[in-house]
């Protein structure tokens, strides 16, 4: 069997996002231990806590599940693409969310200041978009696939979210033939409709293509339900304990040529 499409995930699989969270937040959270006197590493915990239960009480809470927008990426989304009038809710929402996150974290340490908590919440918007990181190996790869494989990025998230990361690392889009963003398809992953629709883009049977990922309950779970090759990208070495599993796992994106022709 010849595989003739290769579709990425870009969240921690090209694009390294859970590092610049983790950045974003300890820059945040030493202003404002700066100001306060507060532990950094307790703010940042108490306001993703905080942020966590806010973004699941919201009634927009079921529609982002769906689509795959997560509490953190919420802290610096504008939801302002999208055409579901769920996007409009969201977008309405985002400020107070954001500010009353970090207000409930100050709180939870003893500091009532929302005017800090309003300056906490802008910076880290603008802390995260300064650090459009990307993995290493990511254009090595893509470069030794480029011309011999079809290449779709099927991504969870907001449109505007997900295009403004792409926009960050503009020299990501030309590698693909295809960018499906679940927001736009109106389903996320591991939804297999939104694998059949990139499939129906390709022009290509699932039994030719394959899907590389981070997450097991996204990008593994949906690539086996639409009958995708699922190569699962576990840099970490972190624990599978879900019952999901995956036709191939790798450590490093440059393993991934192996794969291939281990399927060939």
């Amino acid at each position: 069997m010849t595989i003739q499409a290769v579709m990425f995930d870009l969240d921690d699989t090209l694009l390294w996002d859970e590092r610049s969270v983790e950045e974003a937040f300890a820059a945040v959270c030493q202003t404002a231990s700066d100001i306060t006197g507060v532990d950094p590493v307790k703010l940042e915990e108490a306001v993703r806590t905080e942020a966590r239960m806010l973004y699941e009480s919201y009634e927009t809470f079921p529609f982002t599940k769906m689509i795959g927008i997560n509490p953190f990426e919420g802290l610096w989304a504008t939801f302002a693409g999208g055409e579901q009038p769920e996007f409009r809710k969201l977008e309405q929402l985002a400020p107070v969310y954001r500010t009353e996150s970090w207000r409930r974290g100050l709180e939870k340490l003893g500091v009532a200041n929302p005017e800090l908590a309003e300056k906490l919440a802008e910076q880290f918007g603008n802390e995260r978009r300064a650090r459009p990181y990307v993995y290493e190996e990511t254009f090595q790869v893509l470069d030794e696939l480029k011309g011999r494989y079809k290449l779709l990025l099927l991504t969870n998230g907001s449109p505007s979210l997900q295009q403004e990361k792409l926009d960050g690392v503009p020299q990501l889009i030309p590698y693909f033939d295809h960018i499906v963003i679940s927001g736009t398809f109106g389903k996320g992953k591991p939804d297999p409709s939104i694998f059949e629709h990139a499939l129906g883009l390709l022009g290509i049977e699932p039994q030719v293509a394959v899907m590389v990922g981070d997450k097991l309950t996204t990008d593994i779970k949906g690539a086996l339900s639409a009958g995708v090759h699922a190569v699962w990208v576990n840099r970490n070495n972190k624990a599978n304990t879900e019952n999901i599993h995956p036709d191939f796992e790798i450590k490093h994106l440059t393993e991934l040529e192996n794969v291939i022709q281990s399927i060939a």
